[in-house]
């Protein structure tokens, strides 16, 4: 594994932590919170954002509005048995959900899933970073890599990985942060 793929697939792992971390609220309305919603459409599981389009006209209400108003009672019911808590309004052509200030309990609660977020992405960097190195002792075995080229690539490969998980656990204080502020 080359350097820049190490990179790029460490990234990925990253990027992975900051989607978990945009689907936590933080007390203001955001189009986000609502993408890990599946939607039972004919039968099939289908992503809310491909059935409706999905607005914030303030800062404490999310729209709804679906492509066909078929879907709006399914839409409505997928929202209302969600782990969100929100409570969906539906007037017959628009769903609107009021996104509520979060309590200090709840703050503590999301506070807490976003931690748990950010070491489920430190454990993928840290099997990326496994695997790599397990391949320089293989080809430091095989012949392929002398003893300090291997060392050499082995902390290079330690220095990446360190490097990603402050790059997460920045991330993780600038969402508790987010989600702490009143």
């Amino acid at each position: 594994m080359s350097n820049q793929e190490l990179k790029n697939t460490m990234s990925k792992s990253v990027e992975a932590a900051q989607r978990n971390f945009n689907t936590i609220r933080t007390g203001r309305a955001n189009t986000s919170l609502l993408d890990r919603i599946s939607v039972e459409y004919y039968g099939a599981e289908t992503p809310l954002k491909s059935l409706a389009t999905i607005t914030t006209p303030d800062s404490q209400t999310i729209a709804i509005q679906p492509f066909d108003l078929g879907s709006l009672a399914s839409i409505e019911k997928a929202i209302a048995t969600s782990d969100l808590g929100f409570t969906p309004n539906n007037d017959g052509k628009i769903i609107r959900i009021n996104v509520p200030p979060l309590t200090e309990e709840r703050r503590k609660e999301f506070c807490k899933l976003a931690s748990k977020y950010a070491e489920e992405g430190k454990v993928a960097l840290r099997n990326i970073r496994r695997e790599a190195i397990d391949r320089v002792k293989k080809s430091e075995k095989d012949g392929d890599l002398s003893e300090d080229q291997s060392r050499d690539e082995q902390e290079t490969i330690q220095k990446e990985t360190d490097n990603f998980i402050k790059d997460i656990e920045k991330k993780l204080s600038e969402k508790e942060a987010e989600i702490l502020k009143v």
